[in-house]
């Protein structure tokens, strides 16, 4: 697999430079197995929350996301990104919504949450999207949504951005714990 690359300040923003960002979650991902990413992410997150014990609920700084939140976030990408994938498997060319991230995380109380539930919920949707995924034929990944913010996304592209998305946020999630619960 592909070492995790390190986003910072200089990540795209994703409304400001949709292609930019694109590009930066597809760049996360290079030539791997998106399903076998995404497989492997459940496990992945378990094992960091498992690591972060009290400081679950512990922010790094100011503004940013605690553990609970970057997992909250987990679950609302991946509730999120199921709809979409439905939509455009079942539609054609359906308008699909953006979200502000931040947004969720805070008015859903994501720091407030039980972490396990989270969790579960979230490996719950990852198993039926990647069962998805796998009896989509071929052709049908390439059928397309309009994105509010970066326009045509196929089934195939979003599902491959996704993976990324993992990558990225799993390495944000270990930054979070080194920061607040040392090793």
């Amino acid at each position: 697999m592909n070492e995790i690359v390190r986003f910072d300040e200089s990540t795209p923003d994703p409304v400001a430079d949709p292609s930019g960002y694109r590009q930066a979650l597809l760049g996360l991902l290079g030539e791997d197995d998106p399903a076998e990413v995404q497989a492997a992410t459940p496990a992945a997150l378990a094992e960091l929350l498992a690591r972060a014990g009290d400081a679950m609920r512990m922010p790094p700084a100011k503004g940013e996301w605690s553990a609970v939140e970057v997992l909250g976030h987990f679950t609302d990408a991946e509730l999120v990104t199921a709809a979409r994938y439905r939509w455009i498997l079942a539609h054609d060319r359906p308008e699909i919504a953006a979200y502000d991230q931040d947004l969720w995380a805070t008015r859903l109380r994501h720091r407030e949450e039980d972490p396990a539930e989270l969790l579960a919920l979230f490996e719950a949707i990852r198993h039926a999207d990647l069962r998805l995924w796998e009896r989509t034929p071929e052709e049908d990944r390439d059928r397309f949504g309009i994105h509010a913010e970066r326009g045509e996304e196929s089934f195939d592209l979003l599902f491959r951005m996704l993976a990324g998305h993992d990558r990225f946020h799993l390495n944000q999630l270990r930054r979070t714990l080194d920061a607040v619960a040392p090793a």
